[in-house]
């Protein structure tokens, strides 16, 4: 029973500042839509295939005579030059941008946090090499630079990832060493190195978690753009092949239809602004709460 105490002891203000945190999340209300509209997101990516009315369409169905249909009761998006449904391609890109731009994100945290709490912890020649060779990575413009790369891999989606994570993680390494450099000076930091604690101790357990505030915020913010991104690749024909759904490849098609079949283009395109601006949306309001510079109470 002790311990059963002091383990709500020590739980009690993490649990208080996740209810601020929530509360300051929660009373803003465009974050609270955005919340919504992300979760409806996530439960629309999770159960795409009982939610799609014709989910074989999402990959090999073809029904030539049923060709650029306007929306209508049984197509409620229209259909695409193949005769597939819109909707239940529109639901499964939902999956594939959502997945693709969370792995993405992922790893050019894996990649970029590491380095930047090495070389903010470390210091001397290893933060030179570090942040030089970061410097060289934030010359390119992110998108220019993940076209050069996915064009040198090859067109999928999984170099697409790739692509952008490479891309990326410049950014988090950058945030991670300026925290790093301000947290070794001070004095729990200090103390753990004057009684002998390896470097790679104070590096990942001391100097890393207090460090992480900042990457939630970038990451959050992140989601958006990497969406957009993967879009674009896979519009310049680098990213996803046919037939896979995703959104910025419906785009891609429907250009030739343009003018004959406008819902073609613009349900995808409607698909990709309101999970960009939702995700923009949270991550200022992730900024808000973890930034206590910004906090409004």
């Amino acid at each position: 029973m002790q311990a059963v105490s002091d383990f709500y002891k020590t739980l009690q203000p993490r649990l208080r500042e996740f209810r601020l945190s929530f509360y300051l999340l929660n009373r803003n209300r465009l974050q609270r839509i955005s919340l919504v509209v992300i979760l409806l997101l996530v439960l629309v990516a999770v159960f795409a295939p009982l939610i799609a009315p014709y989910p074989e369409d999402a990959s090999t169905g073809t029904h030539p005579e049923d060709k650029l249909l306007p929306p209508s009761p049984a197509h409620w998006f229209g259909t695409d030059e193949l005769g597939r449904d819109l909707f239940s391609r529109v639901i499964f890109g939902t999956r594939i941008s959502l997945a693709t731009a969370l792995i993405a994100v992922g790893l050019a945290m894996l990649i970029g946090v590491p380095l930047g709490a090495i070389a903010g912890g470390v210091g001397g020649g290893t933060d030179e090499a570090i942040m030089r060779t970061t410097d060289v990575f934030l010359s390119f413009p992110p998108l220019l630079l993940s076209i050069a790369i996915a064009a040198f891999l090859g067109p999928s989606l999984r170099n697409a990832m790739i692509a952008i994570a490479i891309s990326w993680w410049p950014w988090y390494t950058r945030i991670i060493r300026s925290m790093a450099v301000s947290i070794r000076e001070r004095q729990f930091v200090r103390a753990a190195r004057a009684i002998g604690t390896p470097r790679r101790r104070i590096i990942f357990g001391h100097i890393l978690p207090n460090t992480m505030a900042p990457v939630i915020v970038q990451a959050s913010m992140d989601i958006g753009g990497v969406i957009l991104t993967i879009a674009a690749l896979s519009f310049l024909g680098l990213g996803a092949q046919p037939p896979t759904p995703e959104w910025g490849l419906l785009i891609s098609s429907s250009r030739t239809y343009f003018l004959e079949a406008w819902w073609y283009s613009t349900f995808p395109g409607i698909a990709i602004f309101v999970t960009v601006l939702v995700f923009n949306l949270l991550g200022d309001g992730v900024r808000e709460v973890l930034d206590p510079r910004t906090r409004k109470f």
